[in-house]
C-alpha cells in the first residue's frame, strides 16, 4: 500500500476534525485516534452556546451527526451534551459518542502533545474570544494552538490580543488572489485554504510574505504528494487514502 513518504519535516500533518476517516467526527474518540498516531495536529470547531458557553462541533445544527435537529447556538451547552451522537455506520449506541467541550478537546490535544487547530466558528463577540483564550491559556496549552476562522473579524482580534498567536485565515471558493494576500499582510496571517482553489503559484506567493500555508481537505494520496512536492507547511485531512 502507498502512503505519503515525506523527507522533510514539512508538510505536517493536521487530523481534521480528529480522525474522522475512522472515528465519528469532532468526538473525544476521534481525537483519542489522532493523538495515538503522528499527525502534528488535531483540528476541530469551537461554537458559543445560547448559554455562553463553548461546544465543540462542526455545523451549525446537530441534524448531521445526531438525528436530532438542534440550532447550536440556540441551545444551551447541558442540552447539547446530552445528546448522542451516531457512529460512523449511522447508528447510536456508544455511550462515549457526545459533543465534547472545549476543555476535553484542549485536554486531549494536552495529553498526546498535539497542536490543536481550533476553528472558531461563525462570528463571535471578542469577548468569547478572549474566554476561549483565557482557557486555553489556563491548561498551559496556548503556545500549541492555532486559531483558524472564515470569520475575518475573528482572526483580527485573536491578532490584537495575541500578537505572536499562529491565527491562518479560512478561505473557499473564487477570491481575488491579491485581495487576500494583502489581507495577509496587513494583518499578519497565515492561510489555510480549499486545496482545490491552489496553485503551485499561489503557494509561492504566500511564502514571499513570509506566511505559512495550510491546506484542508486532502483525502487522496496523489493530492497530497502534489501539494507536499509544492511546499505547503500543513495538509489537514481526515485520512490519506
Amino acid at each position: 500500500m502507498d502512503t505519503l513518504r515525506l523527507s522533510a519535516p514539512k508538510p505536517r500533518m493536521i487530523a481534521h476534525r480528529g480522525l474522522s476517516g475512522i472515528e465519528m467526527e469532532n468526538t473525544c474518540s476521534a481525537f483519542v485516534a489522532a493523538g495515538n498516531r503522528s499527525y502534528f495536529g488535531i483540528e476541530t470547531d469551537v461554537h458559543v452556546t445560547a448559554d455562553g458557553e463553548y461546544i465543540i462541533i462542526h455545523d451549525d445544527n446537530t441534524k448531521r451527526v445526531a438525528l436530532d435537529a438542534l440550532k447550536v447556538e440556540e441551545s444551551t451547552f447541558e442540552t447539547l451534551r446530552s445528546l448522542r451522537l451516531l457512529d460512523k455506520d449511522g447508528r447510536r449506541g456508544r455511550k462515549d459518542l457526545g459533543l465534547p467541550s472545549l476543555w476535553e478537546y484542549v485536554r486531549i490535544c494536552k495529553k498526546y502533545e498535539k497542536t490543536s487547530v481550533l476553528e472558531l466558528k461563525n462570528p463571535m463577540e471578542p469577548a468569547h474570544i478572549d474566554r476561549i483564550i483565557a482557557a486555553i491559556r489556563e491548561e498551559g496549552w496556548l503556545e500549541h494552538t492555532i486559531f483558524i476562522s472564515f470569520a475575518l473579524s475573528n482572526m483580527i482580534h485573536v491578532r490584537e490580543v495575541l500578537p505572536g498567536q499562529k491565527a491562518q485565515y479560512l478561505i473557499e471558493g473564487q477570491h481575488d488572489w491579491n485581495e487576500i494576500l494583502n489581507t495577509l499582510k496587513q494583518y499578519d496571517l497565515d492561510l489555510d485554504i480549499d486545496y482545490t482553489i491552489l496553485t503551485e503559484q499561489m503557494v509561492k506567493d504566500v511564502h514571499v510574505l513570509g506566511k505559512e500555508l495550510n491546506v484542508w481537505t486532502v483525502n487522496k494520496l496523489e493530492d497530497a504528494q502534489r501539494l507536499a512536492q509544492w511546499g505547503v507547511d500543513y495538509i489537514t485531512t481526515n485520512i490519506i487514502e
